[in-house]
Protein backbone atom coordinates (compact mmCIF):
# COMPACT_ATOMS: atom_id res chain seq x y z
CA UNK A 1 0.00 0.00 0.00
CA UNK A 2 0.91 3.75 -0.55
CA UNK A 3 2.76 5.78 2.07
CA UNK A 4 -0.43 8.15 1.53
CA UNK A 5 -3.86 6.43 1.60
CA UNK A 6 -7.20 8.13 0.32
CA UNK A 7 -10.15 9.14 2.26
CA UNK A 8 -13.99 9.89 1.02
CA UNK A 9 -17.69 9.86 2.19
CA UNK A 10 -20.11 7.47 0.80
CA UNK A 11 -21.80 10.32 -1.31
CA UNK A 12 -18.59 9.17 -3.55
CA UNK A 13 -20.71 6.57 -5.20
CA UNK A 14 -17.57 4.84 -6.24
CA UNK A 15 -18.43 0.91 -6.72
CA UNK A 16 -16.73 -1.13 -3.97
CA UNK A 17 -14.66 -2.97 -6.47
CA UNK A 18 -12.61 0.08 -7.63
CA UNK A 19 -12.57 1.16 -3.54
CA UNK A 20 -10.92 -1.93 -2.53
CA UNK A 21 -8.82 -2.14 -5.55
CA UNK A 22 -7.27 1.20 -4.54
CA UNK A 23 -7.64 0.80 -0.94
CA UNK A 24 -9.88 3.98 -0.35
CA UNK A 25 -11.00 4.32 3.02
CA UNK A 26 -15.00 5.17 3.28
CA UNK A 27 -17.12 7.05 5.78
CA UNK A 28 -20.54 6.28 5.79
CA UNK A 29 -23.39 8.79 5.79
CA UNK A 30 -26.71 7.90 7.45
CA UNK A 31 -30.01 7.84 5.79
CA UNK A 32 -33.37 8.16 7.69
CA UNK A 33 -36.74 6.63 6.23
CA UNK A 34 -39.07 8.18 9.12
CA UNK A 35 -37.65 7.15 12.51
CA UNK A 36 -35.55 4.16 11.06
CA UNK A 37 -32.11 5.20 10.78
CA UNK A 38 -29.66 3.03 8.64
CA UNK A 39 -25.44 3.72 7.93
CA UNK A 40 -25.14 3.80 3.99
CA UNK A 41 -24.34 0.70 2.09
CA UNK A 42 -23.03 -0.92 5.78
CA UNK A 43 -27.08 -1.40 6.06
CA UNK A 44 -28.54 -0.32 3.34
CA UNK A 45 -26.98 -1.39 0.05
CA UNK A 46 -28.19 1.11 -2.95
CA UNK A 47 -30.70 -1.16 -4.24
CA UNK A 48 -32.32 -1.88 -1.06
CA UNK A 49 -32.53 2.12 -0.62
CA UNK A 50 -34.73 2.34 -3.82
CA UNK A 51 -36.90 -0.38 -3.19
CA UNK A 52 -37.51 1.45 0.03
CA UNK A 53 -37.39 4.98 -1.45
CA UNK A 54 -40.18 3.97 -3.96
CA UNK A 55 -42.65 2.26 -1.75
CA UNK A 56 -42.19 4.72 0.97
CA UNK A 57 -44.68 7.73 1.98
CA UNK A 58 -42.58 10.98 2.28
CA UNK A 59 -39.27 11.72 1.07
CA UNK A 60 -35.85 10.05 3.05
CA UNK A 61 -33.03 12.21 5.27
CA UNK A 62 -29.29 12.54 5.10
CA UNK A 63 -27.23 13.31 8.17
CA UNK A 64 -23.30 13.80 8.27
CA UNK A 65 -21.08 11.28 9.92
CA UNK A 66 -19.82 12.41 13.70
CA UNK A 67 -15.83 13.49 13.70
CA UNK A 68 -15.89 9.97 15.32
CA UNK A 69 -15.91 7.94 12.29
CA UNK A 70 -13.36 9.87 10.61
CA UNK A 71 -11.19 9.77 13.20
CA UNK A 72 -11.46 5.91 13.53
CA UNK A 73 -11.04 5.43 9.40
CA UNK A 74 -7.81 7.52 9.91
CA UNK A 75 -6.37 5.67 12.61
CA UNK A 76 -7.08 2.35 10.89
CA UNK A 77 -5.22 3.36 8.02
CA UNK A 78 -2.33 4.85 10.08
CA UNK A 79 -2.48 0.85 11.84
CA UNK A 80 -2.08 -0.49 8.35
CA UNK A 81 1.38 1.77 7.80
CA UNK A 82 -0.10 4.77 6.13
CA UNK A 83 2.43 8.20 6.98
CA UNK A 84 -0.85 10.30 5.63
CA UNK A 85 -4.11 10.67 4.62
CA UNK A 86 -6.04 13.14 2.07
CA UNK A 87 -9.42 13.01 2.89
CA UNK A 88 -11.67 13.93 -0.10
CA UNK A 89 -15.20 14.85 0.68
CA UNK A 90 -18.54 15.84 -0.66
CA UNK A 91 -19.52 19.70 -1.00
CA UNK A 92 -19.07 21.49 1.76
CA UNK A 93 -22.34 24.19 0.29
CA UNK A 94 -24.13 20.71 0.33
CA UNK A 95 -23.36 19.10 3.49
CA UNK A 96 -22.11 19.43 6.75
CA UNK A 97 -19.78 16.15 6.50
CA UNK A 98 -16.60 17.50 5.46
CA UNK A 99 -16.79 20.04 9.15
CA UNK A 100 -16.66 16.32 10.91
CA UNK A 101 -13.40 15.15 8.56
CA UNK A 102 -11.87 18.33 9.63
CA UNK A 103 -12.19 17.98 13.49
CA UNK A 104 -10.94 14.38 13.34
CA UNK A 105 -8.18 15.41 11.66
CA UNK A 106 -7.61 18.46 14.05
CA UNK A 107 -8.05 15.88 16.91
CA UNK A 108 -5.29 13.89 15.21
CA UNK A 109 -2.43 16.20 14.94
CA UNK A 110 0.75 15.59 15.72
CA UNK A 111 -0.07 11.81 15.57
CA UNK A 112 -0.72 11.58 11.74
CA UNK A 113 -0.91 13.88 9.33
CA UNK A 114 -4.01 14.56 7.53
CA UNK A 115 -5.31 16.71 4.89
CA UNK A 116 -8.69 17.51 4.14
CA UNK A 117 -9.78 18.90 0.56
CA UNK A 118 -13.79 20.33 -0.15
CA UNK A 119 -14.33 18.85 -3.69
CA UNK A 120 -17.02 21.11 -4.34
CA UNK A 121 -18.65 18.41 -6.11
CA UNK A 122 -21.09 15.04 -5.45
CA UNK A 123 -21.54 11.55 -6.98
CA UNK A 124 -19.01 10.68 -9.09
CA UNK A 125 -17.57 13.97 -9.60
CA UNK A 126 -16.34 13.53 -6.36
CA UNK A 127 -15.39 9.58 -7.20
CA UNK A 128 -13.24 10.85 -10.22
CA UNK A 129 -11.35 13.21 -7.79
CA UNK A 130 -10.76 10.28 -5.37
CA UNK A 131 -9.27 8.00 -7.83
CA UNK A 132 -6.95 10.98 -8.94
CA UNK A 133 -6.16 11.09 -5.59
CA UNK A 134 -5.76 7.46 -5.23
CA UNK A 135 -3.55 6.87 -8.27
CA UNK A 136 -1.45 10.61 -7.10
CA UNK A 137 -0.66 8.34 -3.88
CA UNK A 138 0.08 4.56 -5.41
CA UNK A 139 2.72 6.60 -8.15
CA UNK A 140 4.36 7.34 -4.60
CA UNK A 141 3.42 11.36 -4.81
CA UNK A 142 3.72 12.75 -1.31
CA UNK A 143 0.69 14.02 0.52
CA UNK A 144 1.20 17.99 -0.88
CA UNK A 145 1.27 16.80 -4.20
CA UNK A 146 -1.51 14.29 -4.44
CA UNK A 147 -3.11 17.55 -2.96
CA UNK A 148 -2.13 19.42 -5.95
CA UNK A 149 -3.48 16.80 -8.69
CA UNK A 150 -7.33 16.60 -6.32
CA UNK A 151 -7.24 20.68 -7.33
CA UNK A 152 -5.90 20.91 -10.72
CA UNK A 153 -8.58 18.02 -11.17
CA UNK A 154 -11.23 20.43 -10.03
CA UNK A 155 -10.44 22.91 -12.78
CA UNK A 156 -10.71 20.25 -15.41
CA UNK A 157 -14.34 18.71 -14.28
CA UNK A 158 -17.71 19.08 -15.01
CA UNK A 159 -20.89 16.92 -13.51
CA UNK A 160 -24.34 17.44 -15.50
CA UNK A 161 -27.26 15.61 -14.55
CA UNK A 162 -30.68 14.44 -15.46
CA UNK A 163 -33.84 14.63 -13.52
CA UNK A 164 -36.92 12.81 -13.96
CA UNK A 165 -38.38 14.84 -10.86
CA UNK A 166 -38.35 18.04 -9.01
CA UNK A 167 -40.06 17.26 -5.94
CA UNK A 168 -36.81 15.41 -3.68
CA UNK A 169 -34.92 18.73 -4.82
CA UNK A 170 -37.66 20.71 -3.65
CA UNK A 171 -38.38 19.28 -0.61
CA UNK A 172 -34.42 19.20 0.23
CA UNK A 173 -34.66 22.88 0.00
CA UNK A 174 -31.94 22.79 -3.26
CA UNK A 175 -34.04 24.66 -5.50
CA UNK A 176 -36.70 27.23 -4.89
CA UNK A 177 -39.90 26.04 -4.59
CA UNK A 178 -41.32 28.30 -7.06
CA UNK A 179 -39.61 27.51 -9.59
CA UNK A 180 -39.99 23.28 -9.00
CA UNK A 181 -43.83 23.78 -8.52
CA UNK A 182 -43.59 25.54 -12.13
CA UNK A 183 -41.36 22.76 -13.35
CA UNK A 184 -43.74 20.49 -12.14
CA UNK A 185 -46.98 22.32 -13.52
CA UNK A 186 -44.99 22.12 -16.98
CA UNK A 187 -43.74 18.84 -17.45
CA UNK A 188 -40.44 20.16 -17.51
CA UNK A 189 -37.28 17.82 -17.26
CA UNK A 190 -34.34 19.40 -15.77
CA UNK A 191 -30.74 19.39 -16.88
CA UNK A 192 -28.50 20.16 -13.35
CA UNK A 193 -25.12 21.40 -13.16
CA UNK A 194 -22.68 21.02 -10.21
CA UNK A 195 -21.00 25.11 -10.35
CA UNK A 196 -18.99 26.09 -7.66
CA UNK A 197 -20.00 23.23 -5.44
CA UNK A 198 -23.98 24.01 -5.35
CA UNK A 199 -26.76 22.53 -7.99
CA UNK A 200 -27.68 25.07 -10.74
CA UNK A 201 -30.30 24.73 -13.59
CA UNK A 202 -27.89 24.60 -16.79
CA UNK A 203 -31.35 23.63 -19.42
CA UNK A 204 -35.00 22.87 -19.46
CA UNK A 205 -36.22 19.73 -21.89
CA UNK A 206 -39.59 18.75 -22.53
CA UNK A 207 -39.41 15.50 -22.55
CA UNK A 208 -37.07 12.37 -20.84
CA UNK A 209 -36.23 11.33 -24.08
CA UNK A 210 -35.19 15.26 -25.18
CA UNK A 211 -33.32 15.42 -21.50
CA UNK A 212 -31.12 12.31 -22.27
CA UNK A 213 -30.20 12.98 -25.69
CA UNK A 214 -29.29 16.49 -24.59
CA UNK A 215 -27.12 15.07 -21.54
CA UNK A 216 -25.29 12.43 -23.89
CA UNK A 217 -24.51 15.47 -25.98
CA UNK A 218 -22.93 17.59 -23.32
CA UNK A 219 -20.85 14.24 -23.56
CA UNK A 220 -20.08 14.21 -26.57
CA UNK A 221 -19.08 17.95 -27.07
CA UNK A 222 -17.08 18.64 -24.01
CA UNK A 223 -14.03 17.43 -25.90
CA UNK A 224 -10.84 15.41 -25.41
CA UNK A 225 -11.78 13.24 -22.04
CA UNK A 226 -9.33 12.09 -19.62
CA UNK A 227 -11.88 10.21 -17.37
CA UNK A 228 -15.72 9.55 -17.66
CA UNK A 229 -17.80 8.55 -15.16
CA UNK A 230 -21.97 8.09 -15.48
CA UNK A 231 -24.52 7.19 -12.70
CA UNK A 232 -27.92 6.68 -12.15
CA UNK A 233 -30.62 6.54 -9.69
CA UNK A 234 -32.85 3.43 -10.46
CA UNK A 235 -33.41 5.04 -14.64
CA UNK A 236 -34.90 1.98 -16.28
CA UNK A 237 -33.55 3.45 -19.08
CA UNK A 238 -29.78 3.81 -18.16
CA UNK A 239 -29.05 1.15 -21.06
CA UNK A 240 -30.66 3.37 -23.40
CA UNK A 241 -28.53 6.29 -22.21
CA UNK A 242 -25.32 4.42 -22.66
CA UNK A 243 -26.15 3.56 -26.11
CA UNK A 244 -26.70 7.48 -26.58
CA UNK A 245 -22.65 7.11 -25.59
CA UNK A 246 -21.61 4.39 -27.78
CA UNK A 247 -18.33 5.57 -29.45
CA UNK A 248 -17.38 8.05 -26.66
CA UNK A 249 -13.81 7.31 -25.37
CA UNK A 250 -12.02 8.68 -22.30
CA UNK A 251 -8.30 7.79 -21.75
CA UNK A 252 -9.29 5.56 -18.60
CA UNK A 253 -12.08 3.16 -18.70
CA UNK A 254 -15.50 4.73 -17.90
CA UNK A 255 -16.75 4.43 -14.44
CA UNK A 256 -20.53 3.20 -14.29
CA UNK A 257 -22.58 3.30 -11.02
CA UNK A 258 -25.69 3.34 -9.29
CA UNK A 259 -26.23 6.61 -7.34
CA UNK A 260 -26.36 5.65 -3.71
CA UNK A 261 -28.94 7.13 -0.88
CA UNK A 262 -26.96 10.43 -0.24
CA UNK A 263 -27.11 11.46 -3.59
CA UNK A 264 -30.08 10.14 -4.26
CA UNK A 265 -32.60 11.32 -1.73
CA UNK A 266 -32.21 14.87 -3.34
CA UNK A 267 -31.78 13.77 -6.75
CA UNK A 268 -35.14 11.35 -6.80
CA UNK A 269 -35.48 8.04 -8.52
CA UNK A 270 -34.70 8.14 -12.64
CA UNK A 271 -31.76 10.94 -12.22
CA UNK A 272 -28.99 9.77 -14.78
CA UNK A 273 -25.84 12.09 -13.94
CA UNK A 274 -21.95 12.04 -15.72
CA UNK A 275 -18.80 13.39 -14.62
CA UNK A 276 -16.25 14.77 -17.25
CA UNK A 277 -12.92 15.48 -16.48
CA UNK A 278 -10.41 17.07 -19.54
CA UNK A 279 -7.09 15.30 -19.86
CA UNK A 280 -4.46 16.91 -17.29
CA UNK A 281 -1.32 19.62 -19.33
CA UNK A 282 1.21 17.70 -20.44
Amino acid sequence: MPAIRVVTDSACDLPDDLLAEHGIGLVPLRIRFGDKEYVDREELPTDQFWLKARSFHGLPQTSAPSPGQFRTEFERLADEGARGVVCIDLSSKMSATIQSARQAAKDLEGRLPVQVVDSLSVTLGLGLQVLVAAEAAEAGKGMDEVVEAVVAAQSRLSVYGALDTLENLRHGGRIGGAQALIGSMLSIKPVIEVRGGEVAQESKQRTRGRCLRYLAQKVRDFGPLGRLAVSHADAPDFDQFMGLLEGVKADRPTVTASIGPVIGSHAGPGAVGVAMLAPAPQ
